[in-house]
């Protein structure tokens, strides 16, 4: 068991954000163009993250899911109806308070330099630094307990360069963890992975659901691993919110089936 103490104890402190403003994510009518709005990528897409959730948003190559994705945490420009985050309007925001409620973690992450591995984790409290601040020696000991907790602490000093690719997505989630975002994106967080990574990486995804409530969106191509690990599945084609599927009824039915 590699969890730290003193990470469960910072992990479960909720940090002044009320999550009983449910859902965490509400978006009504999001729509994202390029070229002066002459080319369309996202055409009234509405949905909403729940408490607690994990959903898979699931679409062909260039259906719209990273933009989707980018675009809730503010990192495309969009327009909409409704775009709120724990029951605030997510225009109102800067993008400091946006990047303490929501985090992203993309498909391939943009760190080519030589770095320690515990400093790629301590990034995740650059959203609550000011320009002035620096991390603190707290904030050091919960990159590190963090690490420790997802198995990587003997990694901590190591060049993050130098890790495999699943232990460097298990880096960029320990990130994420730290950022300590009630919303939580990922972008095909599975992608280059070998079987027991994958599975690693999901696990971990469950446990901050069921140790936070938090929620998360996490961009798929594998239908079988949006069932097996998520509650409920977003269709996208075209740009379009096509459907959606209950995980949690497909896998009773199964049950059922099986029992019977």
């Amino acid at each position: 068991n590699h969890r730290s103490a003193d990470f469960v104890m910072a992990f479960k402190q909720k940090g002044g954000i009320n999550l009983e403003k449910n859902p965490l994510l509400q978006v009504e009518n999001l729509r994202v163009s390029y070229e002066g709005g002459r080319r369309e990528i996202l055409k009234n897409v509405s949905f909403n993250l729940e408490a607690g959730g994990i959903t898979a948003l699931l679409g062909l190559n260039g259906s719209g899911k990273t933009t989707l994705l980018k675009a809730v945490c503010g990192l495309l420009p969009s327009t909409s109806d409704r775009w709120e985050l724990c029951g605030r309007s997510a225009r109102k925001m800067t993008g400091r308070e946006l990047s303490s409620l929501v985090s992203y973690i993309p498909q391939k992450h943009s760190i080519m330099y030589h770095i320690a591995t515990v400093d790629v984790v301590l990034m995740g409290v650059n959203p609550r630094l000011r320009w002035y601040q620096t991390p603190t020696a707290c904030d050091r000991s919960l990159a590190k307990a963090t690490l420790d907790y997802i198995g990587l602490g003997d990694k901590a000093q190591e060049d993050f360069l130098s890790l495999s690719e699943g232990q460097k997505q298990m880096a960029i989630l320990a990130r994420a963890m730290v950022q300590n975002a009630p919303v939580m994106l990922f972008d095909e967080p599975d992608s280059g992975l070998d079987y027991e990574n994958k599975r690693l990486i999901f696990e971990q995804i469950r446990l901050i659901k069921r140790e936070k409530g938090y929620s998360a969106l996490l961009a798929l191509h594998d239908p079988d691993y949006a069932l097996r690990y998520c509650d409920r599945i977003i269709l996208l084609k075209n740009g379009r919110i096509e459907g959606t599927v209950d995980c949690i009824t497909i896998k009773n039915r199964q049950y059922l089936l099986i029992s019977n």
